[in-house]
């Protein structure tokens, strides 16, 4: 059982190291007491150096990588299909975006994919929901791409590019998209002489895959409904 007694806490501790295949620093477990007698130079290189034969580079990718499986994990006890999962991450506050949301705009969003991402609260709420399915990564790779195309000093396109490629479409970045492993490599070869249109492949690739797949659901989910009823109550 877990310290706090809680045999679902257990449950997620043990998830987590399994994923995560972390172990604290020796340092780190020591007491305040036991920490003041270290050096200050062995304390902050027990807690910062990388472990004797480690990469530093490869060290660094795996942080990024444990990162988002701690986001993930954190989301376990979370998960729900709720019109209030919405509201919390609005462009505006709840009770203001939602008088503002018009019953006309949302049943706008079931017209067509495009029609739901070209309006903010439509995004902030396939967004919500496309976290309770733990797949909103390709939400904000397409948004990524989008704000991407909108570059114009050639510095930061080809900074950008690369950021953007090591998140969302490497193998084993830390949001990593669905995309098959031909669109993968035309993007890794694309990164030697980036450009506006260096994505376009891989954005098509997950844009089909939300209008197909996720995109429907969402149609038909709780959340969905839920905001469709209280607009609509709203005007009654």
């Amino acid at each position: 059982m877990h310290a706090c007694g809680c045999g679902w806490c257990e449950c997620m501790h043990k998830c987590a190291c399994v994923f995560l295949h972390t172990c604290p620093s020796p340092a780190k477990d020591l007491t305040a007491k036991e920490r003041s007698t270290l050096s200050p130079e062995l304390l902050t290189r027990s807690l910062s150096d990388p472990p004797a034969g480690k990469d530093p580079q490869a060290m660094r990718t795996g942080q990024r990588q444990n990162k988002g499986m701690r986001t993930r994990l954190g989301c376990l006890s979370h998960k729900s299909d709720s019109c209030s999962d919405f509201t919390a991450i609005l462009p505006d506050k709840p009770n203001r975006a939602l008088k503002r949301l018009s019953t006309e705009e949302a049943t706008r969003w079931a017209d067509s994919f495009d029609v739901l991402l070209s309006h903010k609260y439509g995004v902030a709420a396939f967004r919500a929901f496309l976290k309770t399915e733990f797949s909103e990564e390709n939400l904000e790779f397409w948004l990524a791409c989008e704000e991407f195309k909108k570059t114009r000093s050639t510095a930061k396109l080809v900074s950008k590019a690369h950021r953007i490629f090591e998140e969302f479409v490497d193998v084993q970045a830390p949001r990593e998209v669905n995309i098959d492993f031909q669109t993968r490599e035309a993007t890794r070869k694309n990164m030697q002489e980036p450009s506006l249109t260096c994505f376009d492949q891989a954005q098509g690739k997950v844009h089909s895959l939300m209008e197909k797949d996720s995109y429907p659901r969402f149609l038909r989910s709780k959340m969905y409904l839920d905001l469709l009823s209280q607009s609509q109550r709203r005007l009654s």
